[in-house]
């Protein structure tokens, strides 16, 4: 199997018509977006369960300020 480079894959872009071009990008970012929302998700169910299983506390904003700070 041959291996398609970051550079060949912008080339192969390019000889695309404009419109298809602006899909491409629309698609694209959908997708990102897409991605973004399953890797939230996912880590917001990881600390719900983090915090269920006591391995983390509530804390105020004042107190996650004060610890970023020290």
């Amino acid at each position: 199997m041959t291996e398609t480079t970051f550079a060949d894959i912008l080339e192969a872009a390019e000889q695309l018509p404009l419109e298809d071009q602006e899909n491409l990008i629309h698609i694209l970012k959908n997708r990102l977006t897409e991605q973004k929302r399953v890797e939230l998700v996912r880590d917001v169910q990881e600390t719900e369960k983090e915090f269920t299983q006591g391995k983390c506390q509530s804390m105020t904003p004042e107190q996650i300020m004060e610890e970023i700070l020290s």
